[in-house]
């Protein structure tokens, strides 16, 4: 669809690192004002978050998605500028190609389309934008989900533009994510002579057993939405840098990607029992990043199926995995979500990017929805 391109790049041209939002959002909060949108810029800290609404009817229906990008790595190892949008061999090139600027482009221009075709359409339009979704994701959606509880505003629909897509675009939609849950243990020993084992105690000696028994455990089966919570040890420290110093103590960062099948309390309780078991002078400190959610099925699903089907010609696979998204804020508030983008298989790389073709099926895909739920 026409437009879309040119937003794209005009965004990622824009040095947007987490939480910078580079005036991304001021710069399309004029455009959707032009199509009779209300813009309300939400502050944060040194985070940038926008709520634009066009309509007070109902039902109301939500695009949700993020400004900010990863960085980028070495510039040098890019075939070229991460942040000069570039052509080449029928794909945009860029940071925020594919996660998720070419989405919120994508949003832009399919709601002026829709804006054009129907300027008293039922119900109601908004866009949820934050430039905290990269970064500790504190100030960010769940700021303006705060706001919207406390005027009494809800959202019926909401679709967030993250790159769902595996191998090609509109194959797989998420309907719901994990929970993530880590841990940081401590665990004290006794500092010492290598040479003189009986003055010292291990730390990581200590820590073996209790950590072979917590990888060997299946913490639940999953269910009919979800896989198995799973269980890894991101990092694992002790020492002084010397090989004839026993460490007084290690430190290990986990963590748990569990499915509603787990609660934060059971996997807290059971992990603990295990230390407890073998006797460890230690403590844990818990970060609980998002509980797992699942969307309710219903109209929003049946809309994306069948515009999906129209314009990539493919039935789209309903899944939670990969990791957390905005949705954990949003889900408080909306009962069916959805997300809906591009391919992610260069997201977060060097030389990310985005087929060229999705900017004419995306935009498409995003206006047939809003046609159907907003007749």
């Amino acid at each position: 669809m026409q437009g879309a391109l040119e937003l794209a790049q005009e965004l990622i041209r824009r040095r947007s690192v987490t939480p910078e939002d580079a005036g991304c959002q001021e710069f399309l909060a004029t455009r959707l004002a032009a199509a009779g949108f209300q813009c309300q810029p939400v502050r944060c800290g040194s985070v940038t978050n926008l709520w634009a609404r066009r309509g007070t009817a109902r039902p109301l229906l939500c695009f949700a998605g993020h400004t900010d990008v990863v960085p980028t790595g070495p510039p040098t190892e890019w075939l070229s500028d991460p942040f000069t949008p570039t052509i080449r061999d029928g794909r945009l090139y860029g940071r925020g190609a594919a996660d998720m600027k070419s989405s919120i482009a994508a949003f832009v221009v399919a709601a002026e389309a829709f804006v054009q075709e129907r300027p008293q359409h039922a119900g109601s339009i908004a866009l949820l934008l934050t430039s905290d979704e990269e970064g500790p994701s504190v100030d960010g959606t769940v700021k303006v989900v705060e706001l919207l509880k406390k005027r009494g505003e809800s959202i019926d629909y909401c679709i967030i533009g993250e790159p769902s897509s595996a191998a090609a675009l509109g194959d797989m939609v998420r309907v719901g994510r994990r929970g993530s849950l880590s841990a940081r243990l401590t665990v004290r020993g006794v500092q010492g002579h290598v040479a003189y084992p009986e003055q010292v105690r291990n730390p990581i000696h200590l820590l073996a057993p209790a950590l072979a028994e917590i990888a060997a455990t299946s913490w639940d089966n999953g269910n009919e939405f979800f896989p198995p919570t799973s269980f890894q040890v991101s990092n694992l420290n002790a020492g002084t840098g010397a090989e004839n110093v026993v460490p007084g103590s290690a430190e290990m960062l986990c963590n748990f990607r569990f499915s509603t099948a787990s609660s934060e309390s059971s996997l807290k309780e059971r992990f603990e029992g295990v230390l407890k078991k073998y006797g460890l002078d230690c403590s844990v400190t818990w970060t609980l990043a998002g509980k797992p959610f699942l969307s309710k099925p219903g109209k929003l699903t049946a809309a994306v199926k069948q515009s999906v089907r129209a314009h990539a010609g493919r039935s789209p696979q309903l899944s939670t995995a990969g990791g957390t998204s905005d949705g954990r804020f949003i889900i408080d508030i909306c009962p069916e979500i959805v997300e809906l983008g591009p391919v992610n298989a260069s997201i977060h790389k060097l030389n990310e990017h985005i087929e060229l073709a999705a900017f004419d099926k995306l935009p498409r895909i995003y206006l047939d929805i809003l046609r159907s739920l907003l007749p």
